[in-house]
């Protein structure tokens, strides 16, 4: 049963990472008029409830305390996406940021 929660709970990061880069698109819209008739905004708001929905089911099943925190996976695979779709550039901080962020949220869960 634990490794589908788990699963899940990456599901919902991933997802969380997907709808972001559909916001990011959708900030490219000329005006509020363009921005709310934007395909890429109904895209990711979408996922965005899908991803509330999974977060609904695994907190169902870990305390909140737990979850939350390892939410902090989402920043590794905006780091990746943002590096490898939208070819920003990542600095060395970054990647130690998020390492700090992502071992913190470890040594809370435990």
């Amino acid at each position: 049963m634990m490794v589908w929660i788990v699963l899940l709970l990456l599901a919902m990061t991933w997802m969380g990472t997907i709808a972001s880069v559909f916001f990011k698109k959708a900030s490219a819209a000329k005006g509020l008029k363009a921005m709310i008739t934007n395909k890429y905004l109904w895209i990711g708001g979408l996922i965005y409830v899908g991803a509330a929905i999974l977060n609904i089911i695994v907190l169902r099943y870990l305390d909140y305390s737990v979850v939350l925190p390892l939410t902090s996976i989402t920043y590794i695979w905006t780091m990746l996406v943002s590096f490898l779709v939208l070819k920003e550039h990542i600095s060395i901080k970054q990647i130690i940021g998020v390492s700090l962020i992502v071992v913190g949220a470890v040594l809370i869960t435990r």
